[in-house]
């Protein structure tokens, strides 16, 4: 198992190798690296890999402590000078994009374009974050049990072969652990405003069945820049990345191949 000791945290990372370019990618909320399974079997005859786990999730060891997404961009920044990675294609899913957008604000240097699945720019929608804020209250309470394992389940993966999978992981963590990545996900702060500074290559990917980010805010990230050439429309949920692959991993690899070696 692979640590990286950077911000205070003990970040879990795999890294596949290779003299490739290197691509890192950043999970979802409530999912972990091994939600890029699909990603790193299409990718890894080509490029160097990198999945890792955010604060708060996976085999990570976080401090405990409140933290931004900015801190997670730092922390995605750090692993990769930690590898000795001068540049790379950053990317992630849900809060994975928060934290990717918020590192090619941070390092644009080193970002050499973006994987943006099934996120967006703008704070949490204020009629939304009620409803989830109870959920988290309940697991807190009361850990994920299975009515409300299911019900997260089904907004984010919705699909029969995945989601007891990760219903099980869930159930089989401290329900505690919830809190500041709760936190962090209803409180994050709004970006669109910046996004026109972001100038590398962008792709932006999503679920047409996707219910927690809708489509219109994945055209409005699309819109805002200017190295993307619009939203690329897969079937399935959240995180289509994980249940619908196949076009998925088709839309990142043309994406890879075009910005060349």
């Amino acid at each position: 198992m692979s640590y990286a000791a950077i911000n205070g945290q003990e970040i879990y990372f795999e890294d596949t190798g290779g003299s490739g370019p290197v691509v890192i990618l950043g999970h979802g909320f409530l999912m972990d690296h091994e939600m890029f399974a699909p990603q790193v079997a299409a990718l890894r005859d080509q490029y160097r890999v990198i999945t890792w786990d955010e604060r708060g999730f996976g085999e990570t060891r976080y401090d405990g402590n409140a933290f931004s997404y900015w801190d997670s961009a730092k922390d995605c920044i750090a692993l990769l000078q930690h590898l000795g990675i001068d540049r790379a294609v950053v990317g992630g899913m849900s809060q994975g994009g928060f934290l990717s957008l918020r590192a090619a604000l941070l390092a644009p240097a080193m970002v050499r374009g973006l994987i943006l699945l099934d996120t967006q720019a703008g704070a949490e929608h204020a009629e939304k974050i009620p409803l989830y804020q109870g959920m988290i209250d309940m697991w807190l309470a009361v850990g994920a049990v299975p009515d409300l394992a299911n019900t997260v389940a089904s907004i984010i993966i919705d699909d029969p072969a995945e989601s007891p999978k990760w219903v099980a992981k869930w159930a089989a963590k401290p329900k505690e652990y919830i809190v500041e990545p709760g936190r962090c996900l209803l409180t994050r702060d709004d970006i669109s405003h910046r996004l026109a500074e972001i100038t590398c290559p962008a792709l932006v990917v999503h679920g047409t069945e996707d219910t927690a980010i809708e489509m219109h805010l994945a055209e409005a990230l699309s819109a805002g820049l200017v190295g993307s050439r619009g939203v690329v429309q897969v079937g399935g949920a959240h995180a289509a990345s994980l249940t619908n692959p196949v076009p998925v991993n088709a839309a990142i690899l043309e994406f890879l191949a075009g910005l060349g070696a």
